[in-house]
């Protein structure tokens, strides 16, 4: 196993409504983390395809509208497939950068949207994908829920490689969940760009005892396309709608980079993996302090789906 990594989280805002700008956006970025020395690669939830900020697509209790449907229409058309042309695209320049990318993606599949991170690999292949569980508050009516079956975390040689998106990490089975896999790289892209988020993810690296790097976008009030879309929030021109907050932080919970606000930034930092091993000398989750006499969790894995063709199970 390589025992050290430069590790990239980029802060960086969607071209809303305009899928293939943000897939160019994605392609510089990815470039220059790796001119810097980038071998991982981690971008904001919902990069591809926009976590659109203050839209409310004209959701109310017992009624949609006519203008919703409209603008939802839109963003369903911004969304991408994990097999389509945009992820193929982003796979080609991981391949030339020989790099691990993580990319967060609104994923159409199709009648339904899901808020995914998917993972490539530096050899130009899609490794895996999780798609978030529990969409938060209105989250809930524009994209599906996930299932256990994408939270598996991918082999590298720098140890375990997984994603655990924005709220989901407040969900504690789900990160037992992830710890359960020795996970060394725990991505958790975001759009919670609140000054309580560094604590949560300091927490999380102290509980996991791993690396932990998350990536919220740098979104601007005059980057939201207005007259295509409503938008709940007001403010100046310039304002920021997310505000970033971007950090990576080591198996003991110390900031290594970050966290930055009110600007796009690449943060970068070299991880020393030996770092958790050491971490975990008087702390293990799922090890030594775990008390499985006591507590247990059960993990469904497997896929949820509305329709199965074929023979029946046998019971």
């Amino acid at each position: 196993m390589s025992r050290t990594l430069t590790a990239a989280v980029v802060q960086a805002a969607s071209v809303l409504l305009d899928t293939p700008a943000t897939v160019e956006r994605g392609l510089e970025l990815m470039a220059e983390a790796s001119a810097r020395g980038a071998r991982l690669v981690v971008f904001p939830e919902a990069f591809i395809g926009g976590y659109p900020k203050g839209a409310d697509f004209h959701i109310y209790l017992g009624g949609r509208t006519p203008q919703g449907r409209a603008e939802f229409r839109q963003y369903f058309d911004a969304a991408v497939a994990v097999d389509g042309p945009e992820i193929a695209q982003l796979a080609r320049a991981a391949s030339r950068h020989k790099t691990y990318a993580v990319v967060g993606i609104i994923e159409r599949d199709g009648g339904t949207l899901y808020c995914t991170v998917v993972y490539i690999g530096p050899d130009g292949r899609v490794l895996g994908r999780h798609r978030k569980l529990m969409p938060t508050a209105l989250e809930r009516l524009v994209w599906g829920f996930g299932d256990g079956s994408t939270l598996q975390a991918v082999d590298t040689p720098y140890g375990k490689l997984g994603a655990v998106i924005c709220w989901e990490n407040y969900m504690p089975a789900l990160r037992m969940a992830m710890y359960q896999q020795h996970i060394a790289l725990y991505c958790a892209p975001t759009a919670d760009d609140r000054d309580s988020w560094v604590s949560t993810m300091q927490h999380v690296a102290l509980e996991g005892r791993c690396f932990v790097l998350s990536a919220c976008q740098h979104l601007k009030q005059s980057q939201f396309p207005r007259d295509r879309m409503n938008n709940r929030l007001s403010g100046a021109a310039d304002g920021a709608l997310m505000r970033g907050g971007s950090l990576i932080i080591d198996p003991l919970g110390k900031l290594l980079a970050g966290p930055v606000y009110n600007e796009d930034a690449i943060l970068t930092a070299e991880l020393d993996l030996s770092a958790i091993p050491m971490a975990r000398m008087d702390f293990d989750p799922v090890g030594h302090y775990a008390r499985p006499d006591v507590f247990s969790l059960h993990v469904n894995t497997a896929p949820q789906r509305a329709v199965t063709i074929g023979e029946a199970p046998e019971n």
